[in-house]
């Protein structure tokens, strides 16, 4: 790629852009949540056409002028993008061939359709039948089903933007196993990753991106750190990943859950949430770590306003009292927020503008005799977007155009509004790059240094062991452990979280 301009209003993505990829190799881009490592990769896809952007795609020396998707995948070009392009309620099989289908004379050939969806998913590694609905198998497998997708279409570029974002351990290493092993067969791979030690451990070559910049692009050997990235990333020094714990007061038991216990809302025989009781301080922040599928997200959620499955016992106290947190309303009433995991579908209208989507869970804060007035809102707005450092040329900025980073900073700003006491933070940082994730730790420490009392839920245990005074943990929708944070370590975490009974 040479010389690629591209520019949103009031926005320029990306200023003279030179990236050069080796065939055969691994080529990791890193760069803070709008460093322009996306857009890029939509140039190259064809999701922005040729004459949406100045500059030239080369490929095997020959320019490029993709006017879509389509004829970007024809020249062997495939992207996945961090959220997953796939229809939950049709099969595998249709999944990997849609748009592509195999057919005779308009027909399709369901049998030839079975058969090489078949020897597609035997090539990613994944053990389902062509047959299974993709909403039923979980994201991990998804992303094999994305890859296997790419590979019906004859790809010799694969794009991968934050692929392992939203996995787990296992299932993050048999993905990253399987772009190395693609390498084996000549396939070419760009990974976009916020996750340094994964890049150090398959990249061949890592593009470091800054202000829609190129900074440097450098070769991974023993001599490259991870450290020596981050300082690419964000133009200085990180030394910490985390703020310094400053000495905090913490204070009597400000929210805790008694005896939960809640059902999946398909399977009525199975308890997602079982017998759950936790607290929380004024001035602490708890983590809580769990496996995929160990019940986190789901007790968040149907904590706060019952979001989530069956609900069949369990009482929620602030200090000594209890209160009733069984719709949305009534657990904001009660001074108790949830961000949740999914910013995109659950977290964000993505059509709202900045100033709508903070002010929207408080609206009697700017309204008045049930109408908003747009100056107070967009004052809110404009407040935020200052302390919290969104990036975004105005508060009318719509969300739905903000980076991963910046996204969550008006989701975190939408529940602040809310003045909370209590806050529930579910992977407040995933997807976002090191210099971000800095910023929301240290608006998390505030908060806590405020007096709120903070949950924070992570799939990322450095995260938990920077962050909490006091970790539980989960297994199988039970507590099974609980530890200080002086005392906790992965592995005594991971002990718990691999439990499948209470302790």
């Amino acid at each position: 790629m040479r010389g690629i301009t591209k520019v949103f209003p009031g926005v320029k993505a990306l200023a003279e852009v030179d990236l050069t990829v080796q065939a055969g190799s691994i080529h990791a881009i890193c760069g803070e949540n709008g460093a322009g490592k996306s857009t890029l990769m939509k140039v190259l896809s064809g999701v922005y056409p040729h004459g949406d952007y100045d500059g030239e795609v080369l490929l095997d020396g020959g320019v490029c002028e993709f006017k879509g998707i389509r004829s970007s995948e024809r020249a062997g070009i495939a992207i996945i993008h961090q959220e997953l392009a796939l229809v939950p309620y049709l099969s595998i099989a249709e999944n990997v061939f849609l748009g592509n289908e195999l057919n005779r004379y308009g027909v399709m050939s369901w049998d030839r359709t079975l058969v090489e969806a078949q020897e597609l998913l035997d090539r990613v590694g994944l053990a389902e039948s062509p047959q299974t609905r993709v909403a039923d198998i979980g994201v991990g497998k998804q992303q094999l089903v994305e890859i296997a997708k790419a590979l019906s279409k004859k790809v010799r570029l694969l794009i991968l933007d934050e692929p392992t974002a939203a996995l787990n351990d296992s299932d993050s290493r048999h993905l990253l196993d399987l772009i190395v092993g693609l390498r084996g067969h000549g396939i070419t791979s760009i990974l976009i990753s916020h996750k340094l030690n994964e890049v150090m451990k398959v990249a061949d070559t890592v593009t470091i991106m800054r202000d829609g910049q190129v900074i440097e692009t450098l070769p991974v050997d023993d001599a490259l750190t991870e450290d020596r990235i981050v300082r690419g990333m964000v133009g200085r020094d990180l030394t910490h990943r985390f703020p310094p714990r400053e000495t905090r007061e913490i204070g009597e038991v400000a929210f805790a859950v008694r005896n939960w216990t809640v059902l999946h809302p398909i399977d009525q025989h199975r308890k997602v949430v079982d017998d759950v009781s936790l607290h929380v301080r004024s001035g602490e922040i708890v983590g809580i770590a769990g496996l995929m599928g160990a019940g986190r997200t789901e007790l968040a959620m149907s904590v706060f306003g019952r979001t989530y499955g069956r609900y069949v016992s369990g009482k929620v106290f602030k200090g000594d009292t209890e209160i009733s947190t069984r719709t949305v309303s009534e657990a904001i009433r009660n001074g108790v927020a949830y961000a949740t995991e999914d910013r995109k579908h659950l977290g964000l209208n993505l059509m709202d503008s900045i100033a709508a989507s903070i002010t929207l869970p408080s609206l009697r804060k700017v309204s008045t005799r049930g109408v908003v007035n747009p100056h107070e809102e967009a004052g809110v707005g404009e407040r935020f977007r200052t302390s919290m450092r969104i990036k975004a040329p105005s508060v009318a900025a719509v969300t739905g155009k903000l980076s991963g980073g910046n996204q969550q900073k008006v989701v975190l700003s939408k529940w602040l509004y809310t003045d909370p006491d209590v806050l529930i933070l579910d992977e407040p940082t995933r997807g976002i790059d090191v210099g971000a994730k800095y910023e929301i730790y240290t608006i998390i420490n505030d908060l806590a240094a405020r007096g709120k009392a903070v949950v924070v839920i992570s799939s990322e245990l450095p995260e938990l062991l920077g962050m909490c005074d006091r970790i539980y943990a989960l297994s199988q929708g039970r507590l099974t452990g609980e530890v200080t944070g002086s005392e906790a370590t992965q592995e005594n975490l991971m002990r718990y979280m691999m439990k499948g009974r209470a302790q």
